[in-house]
């Protein structure tokens, strides 16, 4: 629907511009403008769903590297309290 939009628009505009014509010449370039502007809308669309995907990916590495600091700190955290515990028993005999 976007694409037939912008093709419309350009057509259009084509047609507009100065005065309305219909030579063949004229017509063409509107088609080829229209065809650039549909095509250009298209790698556009392209990119922004190669964007979203990469946002996807680097989200979900982001969470996955998360996760693991968050494993790390709790180990480090257990860790720390058996040392605690150990230098208390220690300090006691």
């Amino acid at each position: 629907m976007r694409k037939l939009t912008i093709a419309g628009l350009a057509l259009a505009t084509a047609l507009t511009a100065g005065c309305a014509t219909t030579d063949d010449a004229a017509m063409m370039e509107a088609n080829a403008t229209a065809s650039s502007a549909e095509q250009t809308a298209e790698n556009a669309m392209n990119t922004a769903n190669s964007a979203a995907s990469s946002a996807r990916s680097a989200k979900q590495t982001a969470d996955q590297a998360l996760a693991a600091a968050k494993a790390a700190q709790k180990s480090a955290d257990e860790a720390n309290e058996r040392a605690k515990r150990m230098l208390d028993r220690a300090s006691k005999k």
